[in-house]
């Protein structure tokens, strides 16, 4: 499943880097260039500068970044890329770092399951890569900042100690929003609900016609959904108090709004569909859409590459959509996930790196990016993609508005867990384990928690 599933910067960081055992770096799936520190002739002496590069292998596989970092070391003759990527790349590059061996370059985002980057967070051992946003793209004109959409290093990830420094660059980003059949409802008549009260209009048609609203693959793709509502109830302004566990937060007409909304959805869901949102079955819930059982699910682009071997019901066709309006005429949200890079606070080559990062928004690296589906969020970039893709970005086009950020970073507080509270409680409300005033309860218990633990 290549969706991370949560977003958040949870209090609940177990991990310390002083804890990666061993000393031994593992290199059963990583690529690597050598280098010669020096190289000689009889006139001169060239130094050879090294770069070592860290990077998660994720559904976009690993030759995307040998052709990327090709293209850079040729654009910078006398450098060097050492490249580190696999699919377990926290197991990979800890033990390395525990014995002071550091990436220059780490391509890993936050809410992976060893939560490396949330402990670098925490320590406060990142580079400040703000200037990196003044830097010309290397080849063009274009400063990084102007390359970039606007909005993308003004969020509580990229900016995680609320000072107005950028320590972690977006990097490949993906819309998430409502997928569904859209053969289903144009076959059906059905319109695409542009306001909750119209979605459950919908559920009530479907439910007699044999179908469910909604299905969802784990409860940690409420993530985007959540932050996505927060916005719509509340604005940009509320969804940062929320996020930032201001007291009594929970407790406001926005909040309880945003849990109607989630706790009548429940109620609107496959019934089968809690006990498949694991890691081992969570396409059994994506199939629901597929097999028309289902109409709507929370995603990202993604799925259409997870469930591209997956049998369909006849005229199947993509559909994606922003979440519907609380009222007619409502700001709709679509919140977008993205992947992010960094410079560990102890790299050898942190000016280098820099470089390599301004180049990682050129035209040359984004358009070898994009080939396999990984787009970066430059400007123009939507209007070069084909296919589902097109309609997948171009969804703030269409008057949507982008919804970023995540649970601000906290110190950790033991047994508090903001995205398990939030979440993870959503399988519960299916099934009516718990009900709705029990997960206000605990959210606002642990926001409480958290709220002194602010970085």
């Amino acid at each position: 499943m290549r969706k991370v599933l949560s977003l958040a910067l949870t209090a609940a960081l177990s991990l310390s880097l002083a804890a990666c055992g061993g000393n031994t770096e593992s290199n059963s799936s990583s690529t690597s260039t050598d280098a010669t520190n020096t190289s000689k002739n009889s006139n001169s002496t060239a130094e050879t500068r090294t770069l070592k590069l860290a990077a998660l292998e994720t559904a976009y596989g690993s030759d995307v970044w040998k052709e990327v970092i090709s293209g850079f070391e040729k654009a910078n003759p006398g450098v060097k890329v050492e490249s580190t990527i696999d699919k377990s790349l926290e197991d990979v590059i800890g033990p390395g770092m525990k014995s002071g061996d550091f990436p220059d370059v780490i391509h890993l985002a936050v809410g992976q399951p060893k939560g490396l980057t949330e402990t670098f967070i925490k320590d406060n051992n990142l580079t400040d890569l703000t200037d990196v946003l003044s830097m010309t793209v290397p080849g063009e004109s274009a400063t990084v900042k102007d390359k970039l959409i606007p909005g993308f290093t003004d969020t509580t990830i990229t900016n995680p100690y609320g000072d107005g420094k950028t320590f972690l660059m977006p990097m490949f980003y993906s819309p998430t929003g409502l997928f569904y059949n859209a053969d289903l409802l144009e076959k059906k008549g059905w319109a695409v609900p542009t306001t909750w009260d119209e979605m459950w209009a919908l559920g009530d048609k479907a439910k007699a016609d044999g179908i469910a609203l909604f299905s969802y693959p784990t409860t940690g793709y409420f993530d985007s959904f959540f932050y996505a509502l927060l916005n719509e109830v509340g604005g940009p302004d509320f969804f940062t108090k929320a996020t930032h566990y201001t007291e009594g937060i929970w407790q406001t007409p926005e909040a309880t709004q945003a849990f109607d909304i989630i706790n009548k959805l429940a109620s609107y869901t496959e019934k089968t569909v809690p006990a498949n949102g694991n890691k081992d079955n969570f396409t059994k819930n994506q199939q629901l859409i597929l097999d028309n059982k289902a109409i709507f699910m929370p995603n990202g682009t993604w799925v259409v590459g997870e469930m591209g071997q997956a049998p369909r019901a006849e005229g199947f066709k993509w559909g994606f959509t922003a979440l519907p309006a609380v009222k007619a005429g409502g700001d709709r949200y679509s919140y977008t996930f993205f992947e992010q890079i960094w410079v560990p606070a102890k790299a050898k080559n942190a000016d280098l790196a820099k470089q390599f990062i301004a180049y990682l928004y050129s035209d040359e690296a984004a358009g070898i990016f994009a080939k396999v589906g990984a787009v970066q969020p430059i400007n123009g970039m939507a209007g070069k993609l084909e296919g589902d893709n097109k309609l997948f970005y171009s969804i703030y086009d269409g008057g949507a508005k982008a919804a970023m950020g995540a649970f601000a970073t906290t110190d950790p507080v033991e047994g508090v867990s903001i995205s398990d509270t939030v979440f993870g409680t959503v399988d519960s409300l299916v099934t009516k384990a718990k009900t709705q005033a029990q997960w206000v309860e605990a959210i606002t218990k642990a926001s409480d928690q958290l709220r002194g633990a602010l970085k």
